[in-house]
C-alpha cells in the first residue's frame, strides 16, 4: 500500500503539471487537426478499402500520432527535473526506481490518453462516427499504446543529460515509428523493405487496433494478438526503463 501511495503521488504530479502547460494541450490538439483538415482534405479523394473518404481512414492513425507525440515529448519532464535538482530528491526518496518509473508512466500516458480523447469527440469532421463502443474500446487501447511510448521517452531521457541531445534523438525516434506504422496508408501496398520495419513497429499493432475499434476491421492480425503485442511492449519498456534509473547514481 506504500508504494501504490507514492506510484500515486508521482501520477499525481505528472497530471497537474500537464494541467498547468495550457499552451501544451492546445499545440498538441492543433497540429492532428491540421493534418487531419489540410492533409487529409487535399488527398480527400482517394478510396481506402470500405471507407468512406482517406480522412476518414486516417482518423486512426492521427489519434495514434498524437498519443506518440504527445508520449515520448513526455520524458523531457526527466530532462528539466535533473535541470531543477527535483529528479535527484526523488531517485534519494524511500521509494523505489521502479515505483518511480510506473508513476511517471501511468501519469504521462494518462496526460497523452486525454489528448487522444480530446480529438473522438470531433471525428464527426472527417465523416467518422464513433460508437459508445467504439469509445469503450478505444480508450483502454490508447492508455496500453502511450504507457509503451511514454517509456521510450523515459528510457532516452534517462541517458541522455542535455535537453538538445534529447530534442535530436526524440526527432530520429518519433519520425520513423510514425511514418512506418500505417497511420497514412494501408500497409497492404507497401514495398516488401517498408513491410518489414513497420511490423518490427509497436505503434503499428497499436494504430491497427485503433482502426480495428474504429471500423470493425483491421489489416494486420487479429486484434487479440495485437493487444498481447501491445501489453508484452508496455511491459517490456516498463521493465528496461527500471533497468535504466536503477543502474542510475
Amino acid at each position: 500500500m506504500s508504494e501504490l501511495k507514492k506510484i500515486y503521488g508521482l501520477w499525481h504530479l505528472e497530471i497537474l503539471r500537464y494541467w498547468r502547460e495550457k499552451s501544451r494541450i492546445i499545440s498538441a490538439l492543433i497540429m492532428p487537426l491540421l493534418w487531419l483538415l489540410v492533409f487529409g482534405g487535399g488527398m480527400r479523394g482517394m478510396q481506402i478499402g470500405n471507407v468512406e473518404n482517406y480522412q476518414t481512414f486516417m482518423f486512426p492513425g492521427i489519434v495514434g500520432m498524437t498519443l506518440l507525440f504527445s508520449s515520448v515529448w513526455s520524458g523531457v519532464s526527466v530532462i528539466w527535473d535533473r535541470e531543477f535538482g527535483f529528479l535527484k530528491e526523488i531517485l534519494v526518496a524511500p521509494v523505489s526506481r521502479t515505483s518511480i518509473v510506473i508513476g511517471k508512466a501511468l501519469g504521462s500516458g494518462t496526460s497523452a490518453l486525454i489528448q487522444g480523447a480530446i480529438l473522438l469527440p470531433l471525428s464527426f469532421l472527417v465523416g467518422v462516427h464513433l460508437s459508445p463502443l467504439s469509445a469503450v474500446i478505444l480508450l483502454p487501447v490508447m492508455l496500453i499504446i502511450a504507457i509503451g511510448l511514454v517509456c521510450i521517452g523515459l528510457l532516452i531521457a534517462s541517458l541522455i543529460t542535455s535537453m538538445e541531445g534529447f530534442n535530436f534523438i526524440m526527432s530520429l525516434v518519433i519520425m520513423p515509428l510514425f511514418f512506418t506504422s500505417g497511420a497514412l496508408f494501408p500497409l497492404t501496398s507497401a514495398p516488401g523493405w517498408l513491410k518489414t520495419f513497420s511490423y518490427a513497429n509497436p505503434l503499428t499493432y497499436g494504430v491497427d487496433a485503433l482502426r480495428w475499434a474504429t471500423f470493425g476491421e483491421n489489416l494486420i492480425i487479429p486484434m487479440q494478438f495485437e493487444i498481447l503485442i501491445l501489453l508484452a511492449f508496455a511491459a517490456g519498456m516498463v521493465a528496461a526503463c527500471s533497468y535504466a534509473f536503477n543502474i542510475r547514481k
